[in-house]
């Protein structure tokens, strides 16, 4: 599953998952603050990749690195006490 971001300077980014629990933790069309969206997107990735353990012996490396680039982008921001970051959609 994708979704799509955009970032507090209104850059928009591509971002994946490999389970649907995203889109359960995350709601399209709403903004959350920076620490809120990191906070409930990492958690969402963690799980999605501890499913994926479950399933097939080990975790998902790409939900790991997507986990790490939302953290790294948000650093960029972190200065901003108002910094939102909107869910624009999600893609099958």
């Amino acid at each position: 599953m994708r979704f799509v971001v955009r970032w507090p300077d209104g850059h928009r980014e591509r971002c994946y998952s490999p389970s649907t629990i995203i889109a359960e933790r995350l709601t399209a069309g709403i903004d959350y603050p920076l620490a809120d969206f990191v906070r409930d997107a990492t958690a969402a990735l963690e799980e999605a990749s501890d499913r994926v353990r479950a399933r097939y012996g080990m975790g998902c490396g790409h939900a790991m690195q997507q986990s790490q680039q939302i953290t790294n982008t948000a650093r960029r921001f972190a200065d901003r006490a108002d910094a939102v970051v909107h869910i624009e959609r999600f893609e099958s």
